[in-house]
């Protein structure tokens, strides 16, 4: 039962008195209150449409390189119940199958009303949870796992609808918790004989999987699955193409919204079979989208990381007779071996793309991925997201690396939750020149992007002196001071190499100050000064850097930090010593935060952005600030982690920066400070590796 389309897609002034958000909620989901469920989930659909359009906008609106790019409404979904042909449900004692509780902990809300599940995932769910209760209250081994009892061993199912004939059947993954088994509680063998016990009480279900969890992982599947009944794989098809479904395997959960994203990249990539063009797949799972669009006329090269889904694609493909290729690897080793074939052989046509297709996880692209991406050429890029946040972020550094988006197309992949998938068609026209932000006859102060180097380095398709030399009378530029690859923020460049020393000079003169916002695991101290030598070249230098913790949010500290004289990654270097080091920091950081805040908050570097620069100028004696605003990627992390409150109690301190220069200073130089103890040294091997390359040879001075 829902309530009537014509209901479900009208204004709200015109559903005002006809259905009671109440009423509209115990129709859809009568857990939500429960489970934490989406706040939007009462209102009228078109409502909740319009607030999904918004959360695109909101994201694409940080990023000023993505200001002019419009976003569509978005397209709706039909239907808005009975959708779901994926389920991940958890097990909990009691009978109980269904979702995490609100609240944290392991709490589960039963689910068995759930309006949003395919029919058929909605029967075998309940079959399940009859089972479950069965082996509960008899001692059979499919009870719910409980880890304060130590008792049962299923702590998980994944549900998966898929249509070989037209009719809908279920591939069943039981997750089961591993310790238990290895430590002889519980045998395989007995779980086998239980899951083709549970495939005999419902002639739907295809087949029965074993996934064993390790215990530890936040992850509801764990990385073996068994499969123990039935088939391996089943055909699945989705509009024109049939590709093989598999055991806990990543589909669209709406299957007609499914077809709509393959017929939209085959639309705005022109794809025809008179053209044949060569499109590259990344991320491309079990070949869906690859397959539909060689159905249409493309020849696909697809790229995934998991080995039997690429090689259930390459069945799939074999069986229709399609132009697939497919190679089960991660997607940066492939595009660097791609880039590096097509360098070494420009005309071999097996490393040359008309077009690439990227859907990846909710995290995004890396940063390595989008810069190779870059280095293969490709004309044209089209990239599915369903995550806004991580989508903006990536757009805007693909903006740097040459390529521009013209518009946004949101679709409602999962209704009735406040999810929306993008669609967002990329075109190479060349990297621009960055931000001015101040500008005399001797210099540039301009504004750097994250994972952007300050010189030309042989990984990286361009840098912020490249794009600067496109500008008016800037031909000749080079930096006065360099900062990382992976921080933002001011950077100033001599237009002439004559006038480089000098303003080097004025920039490490003592009235003159670099200002960074930073972003440091834990709670520092309120304020205070860090003085320890630190080692370059074998040799130790003074090095001092002052802090001022600004904000909390979620735990970590917000922090305003001023680097004295200024070594090679003296700030980076210095938190860590004492034991706040910087978020995302691959080199000296700690890496389950880094891996925290990447998964969970979309932050892919150091949160490390120069705000501002103070200094007198030569020729007028005015004091000099300078200032960059906060960029969008760590605006973002501030709103996920801790909402808009903490924004706008920095922008109320002035501590995010206004753009442009000024003649005074919110920050006024402390008086001045002679005591310079020397502290432990911090050595730290240059060498450590790093899961995003950063260049050695043109790291930041940070000063």
């Amino acid at each position: 039962m829902r309530p009537p389309p014509d209901l479900l897609n009208a204004p709200s002034d015109l559903l005002a008195g006809q259905v009671r958000e109440a009423d509209m909620l115990r129709v859809v989901c009568d857990h939500a209150d429960r489970c934490g469920g989406c706040p939007i989930i009462g209102l009228p659909y078109g409502e909740q449409l319009a607030l999904k359009r918004g959360r695109v906008v909101q994201s694409a609106s940080r990023y000023p390189a993505l200001e002019l790019v419009y976003t569509e409404p978005v397209a709706p979904a039909e239907p808005i119940t009975d959708y779901r042909t994926r389920a991940k449900l958890i097990v909990a004692s009691g009978g109980k199958l269904g979702l995490y509780a609100k609240g944290g902990g392991h709490q589960v809300v039963d689910i068995p009303t759930c309006k949003v599940l395919s029919p058929v995932i909605a029967d075998v769910a309940a079959c399940l949870r009859k089972r479950i209760a069965h082996d509960e209250k008899e001692g059979g081994v499919l009870a719910g796992f409980d880890a304060t009892s130590n008792t049962g061993v299923l702590r998980a199912v994944d549900l998966r609808e898929v249509r070989p004939d037209g009719e809908p059947r279920v591939l069943v993954t039981l997750v089961v918790h591993k310790p238990r088994i290895t430590q002889k509680l519980v045998t395989r063998e007995a779980l086998e004989e239980a899951g083709r016990s549970l495939a005999a009480e419902d002639s739907r279900i295809l087949g029965v999987a074993l996934n064993f969890h390790e215990g530890e992982s936040p992850q509801i599947l764990g990385s073996e699955t068994l499969v123990v009944h039935g088939v391996s794989a089943a055909p699945d098809r989705i509009g024109a193409a049939t590709h093989q479904a598999t055991y806990g395997s990543f589909v669209q959960a709406h299957r007609a919204q499914a077809e709509r994203v393959h017929s939209t990249v085959i639309e705005l990539l022109g794809i025809t079979t008179e053209k044949r063009p060569r499109i590259l797949d990344l991320y491309g799972g079990s070949g869906a989208i690859a397959l539909a669009l060689a159905t249409a006329g493309a020849e696909v090269h697809l790229v995934e990381s998991f080995a039997p889904a690429v090689a259930h694609a390459v069945e799939a493909a074999k069986r229709s007779e399609l132009p697939v290729r497919a190679e089960a690897a991660d997607v940066a080793s492939a595009l660097r071996r791609l880039a590096e074939q097509r360098q070494a052989h420009p005309n071999d046509r097996q490393a040359s793309f008309d077009a690439a297709v990227v859907n990846p996880p909710r995290r995004g692209m890396s940063p390595v991925a989008r810069e190779l991406v870059a280095r293969l050429e490709v004309a044209n890029v089209v990239y599915v997201s369903c995550d806004p946040d991580t989508l903006a972020r990536d757009l805007d550094h693909f903006s740097r690396l040459g390529y521009t988006v013209p518009t946004l197309r949101p679709l409602d992949m999962i209704p009735l939750t406040d999810e929306v998938e993008t669609i967002a068609l990329l075109r190479r026209t060349g990297a621009p020149a960055p931000k001015i932000a101040y500008e005399d006859d001797e210099i540039l102060i301009v504004v750097k992007g994250a994972h952007e180097p300050t010189t030309a380095q042989g990984e990286y398709t361009s840098s912020l002196v490249a794009r600067a030399r496109k500008l008016p009378n800037a031909s000749e530029v080079v930096p006065v001071h360099r900062i990382d690859v992976g921080t933002s923020g001011l950077v100033m460049l001599a237009k002439h190499a004559e006038h480089a020393s000098k303003w080097q000079t004025i920039l490490s003169a003592e009235s003159s100050r670099k200002i960074y916002v930073v972003g440091a695991r834990g709670v520092t101290p309120s304020k205070g000064a860090i003085t320890r030598d630190l080692r370059e070249d074998g040799k130790l230098y003074p090095a001092r850097t002052r802090y001022r913790r600004l904000a909390v949010a979620s735990g970590h500290s917000i922090l305003r930090v001023i680097p004295e004289v200024g070594r090679t990654h003296q700030i980076r270097r210095h938190l860590a010593a004492i034991g706040h080091p910087v978020l995302g920091d691959d080199r000296y950081g700690h890496a389950p935060t880094n891996r925290f805040f990447e998964e969970k908050n979309a932050l892919d570097r150091t949160f490390l952005h120069c705000v501002r620069l103070e200094f007198d100028h030569p020729a007028s004696g005015q004091r000099m600030i300078v200032e960059a605003p906060m960029p969008g990627d760590l605006r973002a992390v501030l709103e996920r982690t801790s909402g808009p409150g903490t924004l706008r109690f920095l922008e109320h301190k002035n501590a995010l920066g206004a753009g442009g220069a000024s003649g005074a200073s919110s920050f006024p130089p402390p008086p001045p400070d002679s005591r310079h103890d020397r502290g432990s040294i911090l050595e730290i091997d240059s060498s450590s590796p790093t899961i995003r390359p950063e260049n050695t040879s043109d790291d930041d001075d940070e000063r």
